[in-house]
């Protein structure tokens, strides 16, 4: 990383890092300087206690700097003009405290400018209805930061031996307590084992603490196999970058449940192929060729306030994906259940009422009428003696 200020050759203006050309660009006119990256820079470290142990931060000569608001460990350039922290939003966010960092192996750059990213916010939250009316007009484009965001890459080489149980189903006839029979399914449980393998490449583990998880991983992946770029620091230019605030040994433990979790998956599926389930799974992976990188990938971050409670939002500086928290509106939701209460209610009146009209439809049909039973004198018709006379009520 570097604070190195690009100054444009034709005019002396500051060039930035222009997203729709891939290149430092003058603001003022227009001219432009080619990026030269050079992709062997790539480097994919082996992961070994000795990394672990004697990862060695190089030097660097941009300025870390901590938001007074939030504690916030950020990298800024000379030339960037940021004046907000893009996590908490706070506008005094920078303290004169210098930090040290590693610097990184490669980045992601910009594919979607400022303006997109705002355009991609106003829709979100157009259609946030449970949020307040009022929100909607708190959204200011100048408060939307892009910053770089640390992360780190791991990738294994893994065969995992595998034990576990496998059942199978059968039918089996079973006397009730009436006499009669009926069938219901057993299982019989086998023990099994076996063999799984797999190349595991750029497992994504987040390397910041001032991010929440369910946020950045709501705008994952990144396509770090095919638009990963050899760091150069003019990417930086116009930005912020956070430094990484998780270890490599924490980010390590979790990639490998990361892969171990899709491992157990695996040998799911692969005992299934003989059972019909599957039980007690236990792997034992043997990790072969680990290697890690150190990168930088592009977010958007905006905060905003809302009744003195801190939302953060947050947009995939790649692909436009977003993911962001929003208060609820109470009257809103009041609305919502009032709504369905009388739509419930309609419903069973509704029914209430068919069932009714269907009773006395089927009242009236009665082709067998009703009948008024009364006393008689005694008619003799043919020798027939009939004791009782029937009238039919029409």
């Amino acid at each position: 990383m570097a604070d190195d200020v690009y100054y444009c050759s034709n005019c002396g203006g500051v060039m930035v890092f222009d997203i729709n050309t891939q290149m430092l660009k003058c603001p003022n006119c227009d001219a432009t300087i080619q990026i030269v990256g050079n992709q062997d820079r790539i480097i994919e470290h082996r992961f070994t206690q000795r990394a672990i142990n004697r990862l060695s931060v190089q030097e660097k000569t941009s300025e870390t700097k901590q938001c007074k608001g939030c504690g916030a460990m950020v990298e800024i350039a000379q030339d960037c003009t940021a004046a907000r922290c893009p996590y908490c939003g706070a506008d005094y966010v920078l303290a004169d405290k210098q930090e040290e960092a590693v610097v990184p192996d490669g980045v992601i750059p910009f594919k979607i400018d400022k303006h997109a990213a705002g355009a991609i916010f106003n829709k979100w939250i157009g259609k946030r209805w449970l949020a307040p009316g009022t929100l909607k007009n708190l959204y200011e484009s100048d408060r939307i930061q892009g910053v770089y965001i640390p992360y780190w890459t791991f990738d294994a080489d893994i065969v995992c031996d595998y034990s576990a149980e496998g059942g199978k189903h059968r039918k089996v006839q079973v006397q009730n307590s009436d006499g009669s029979t009926s069938s219901k399914t057993e299982t019989d449980w086998y023990h099994t084992h076996g063999r799984v393998s797999k190349f595991f490449d750029d497992v994504q583990v987040k390397a910041s603490k001032n991010m929440k998880s369910s946020l950045l991983e709501g705008i994952e992946p990144y396509d770090t196999k095919n638009k990963l770029v050899s760091y150069a620091p003019q990417y930086l230019s116009g930005f912020g970058a956070e430094c990484y605030t998780i270890s490599l040994e924490d980010a390590h433990r979790e990639a490998n449940v990361i892969m171990e979790n899709e491992l157990r998956s695996m040998v799911r599926q692969d005992v299934r192929r003989r059972y019909d389930e599957v039980r007690n799974v236990r792997i034992a992976p043997d990790y072969r060729a680990e290697t890690f990188k150190h990168i930088l990938i592009p977010v958007y971050a905006t905060a905003y306030t809302y009744k003195n409670k801190n939302y953060t939002v947050l947009i995939n500086g790649q692909s436009g994906k977003i993911r962001g928290d929003y208060p609820k509106s109470p009257v809103k939701i009041a609305v919502i259940i009032a709504i369905i209460i009388a739509l419930l209610a309609g419903f069973f009146g509704i029914r209430a009422a068919m069932n009714e009209k269907k009773n006395r439809d089927t009242l009236g049909s009665n082709e067998t009428g009703i009948y008024l039973e009364h006393d008689s004198e005694p008619v003799i018709d043919g020798g027939q003696e009939t004791d009782l006379v029937f009238e039919k009520l029409l």
